[in-house]
Formats: C-alpha cells, structure tokens, sequence
C-alpha cells in the first residue's frame, strides 16, 4: 500500500511536527494514515494522535492497536517533558481536511478554513467545497453579500487548518459512506461505527 501518494498537505508546527514525524512510519507501518497530532491542555495535557484506515474507517480496534504500537516510542523518544494522556482516535465526521483526497471527499460540504497568511485581505472563510483543480479548491459562500463574490479559490498551500462544519447533509452522508465501506469491507451491520 502506498499510503505516500496522497501527502498531508496541512500539517502541525513545533513539537506537534516533531510528534507526528516520530510517530507517522509507525502508523504508516500498521497500515493507518495519520491524519493530525495536536497538543492541548485538556485535562492537564492531553496528546491527539488522529488517524485512519486509507479508505477513511477507523474504528475503536484501530484506535486501539495505533495506541498500543505508539506508546512505547513516545516513552522512548520522550518528546514531551511534562505528563500528559494519549488520546488516539479517528477524525470524526466533522473532521480536519488534510490531504487533497479529503477536499475531494467532502466535496459539496461546507467547510471551516484558516489561511496561514492574508488571503483576498483575510485569514479566515467558510465556504462550500466545490472542486478541487491543479492544487487549487474551489469554495462558494453560502452567505455572500450582493456586492461580494460568492465563490473563491484557495491553494491548498496556502490552508493552515481546515475543518468540516457540522451539518444534516454531512451526517447523512457520512453514514451512507460508512455503511457503504461497511458492506464492501464485509463488516456487520450493527457493528459500532468507525467514522
């Protein structure tokens, strides 16, 4: 499998980087992709390891066995000085878009994007995901003013952070996808969710 082919392009900073750079061959190793290591201050601190199946399942076996394989070289690489609880879990519905496959994916939902610099004289959009063309997304607004375009396009480069927003469409959607990834992967219907 080669998990490589389709890169995260947003990616953390810092620590979280250097996290994730430790800890990615192995989860590419279990045959996962990582999706995002985040560092919070939740219950003290709290380590994200975020990853997925490539077809985008994960499930509470999966999360399991990353966390398993991850631990120890956490306690042997050491890169966090204080305590803190590992967290490993899958991206959820309304999850972070990292790769180019996840604006394809998701394309016609509404998504929540940060800029890592001034962008049409901003940092921050939401928009609907409309297509993804030569490293580019295009996005329309679903709350564009009569004066203001209501569709825009971003690098990818350019996207710091990007997140599904939360909607019925989405929900629907996203079962439809899972127990469509259920079936053909010859897992039970009532089976607990992986997404």
């Amino acid at each position: 499998m080669d998990v490589s082919s389709d890169d995260r392009m947003i990616t953390e900073q810092g620590l979280e980087a250097r996290i994730a750079g430790i800890l990615r061959p192995e989860i590419e190793a279990l045959g996962y992709r990582l999706v995002r290591v985040r560092l919070s201050q939740m219950n003290g601190q709290t380590l994200q390891v975020m990853a997925e199946r490539p077809d985008g399942t994960m499930s509470v076996e999966d999360c399991e066995t990353v966390s398993n394989a991850i631990s120890p070289i956490l306690d042997i690489e050491d890169p966090i000085s204080a305590a803190y609880h590992l967290e490993v879990s899958s991206p959820g519905i309304d999850r972070p878009l990292v790769r180019e496959s996840d604006f394809e994916t998701w394309a016609g939902h509404v998504a929540k994007l940060e800029t890592a610099r001034l962008v049409h004289g901003r940092k921050r959009f939401k928009g609907r995901i409309i297509k993804v063309d030569g490293g580019k997304v295009l996005f329309r607004r679903d709350d564009a003013g009569k004066d203001e375009d209501a569709e825009f396009e971003l690098a990818l480069t350019d996207i710091a952070e990007a997140k599904l927003m939360l909607s019925d469409d989405l929900i629907r959607d996203a079962l439809r996808r899972d127990k469509a990834l259920r079936k053909a992967n010859g897992i039970e219907e009532n089976a607990e969710p992986g997404n």
